[in-house]
């Protein structure tokens, strides 16, 4: 499981990260909201823990700011502000769940498997297949004919895109918005040459072609 730690205090930040990597998940850390904002925009994680006052951008807007751009990771908000006004502001500003510190380990842990199984449940899929090719969005694995197929982060959404968009024309504008969030043509061949080593990983060595191109309008994923 990928974790985003946002949190300022080297402390309660070592203790956090110390303790994720211990019960086997993989822990990012940003110091100031501004860094965490964009770990969270540009990285896919599975929760997100942040301290509710940060240096540079607060929690809270952190927050905001993830969920006016309708990233609906799981966020777990830390804090030392224990009472209810400031627990209705958190949850309020898009916060999921809301720890005071001092916490123990163990708490934190519930905590962060309660949401998950909340997230799971509440998605619509949590497995994508087109083919013998699957991805699971939990896990963030992706495997063709059972044999996991490792892809770097913007192959993975690249992949995703289409996935979730099974034999349909996925055009060159709607990658570029959909994935870089570019609403502009950056005039390269940007999504040809991801396109090409995104199928290096899928299709080599398969009788099968499940990416294809369609000459003068864009991408398709063959789901049959």
């Amino acid at each position: 499981m990928r974790v985003l730690v946002i949190e300022d205090d080297k402390s309660h930040a070592e203790y956090i990260v110390s303790g994720l990597k211990e019960a086997g998940h993989n822990p990012d850390l940003a110091i100031n909201g501004i860094d965490g904002l964009h770990m969270a925009t540009e990285e896919k994680y599975d929760i997100i823990i942040a301290d509710r006052m940060l240096p540079k951008l607060d929690g809270l807007a952190v927050i905001q700011a993830l969920r006016s751009s309708n990233n609906k990771t799981p966020v777990l908000i830390l804090s030392t502000l224990s009472n209810v006004e400031e627990r209705i502001k958190g949850l309020k500003a898009g916060g999921d769940d809301y720890l005071t510190k001092p916490f123990s380990f163990g708490e934190l842990l519930a905590r962060i498997e309660a949401l998950l199984r909340r997230n799971t449940i509440e998605s619509e899929h949590t497995v994508l297949t087109a083919g013998d090719l699957e991805m699971n969005l939990i896990t963030r694995e992706v495997k063709r004919d059972g044999k996991k197929i490792t892809l770097q982060n913007r192959e993975f959404r690249l992949l995703e895109f289409l996935m979730r968009r099974p034999n349909q024309v996925v055009t060159r504008t709607m990658l570029l918005e959909g994935v870089w969030d570019f609403h502009f043509n950056p005039a390269t061949n940007l999504i040809d040459a991801q396109m090409s080593k995104l199928r290096q990983k899928v299709d080599k060595g398969h009788a099968k072609q499940i990416i294809q191109t369609i000459r003068g309008a864009g991408y398709k994923i063959c789901g049959d």
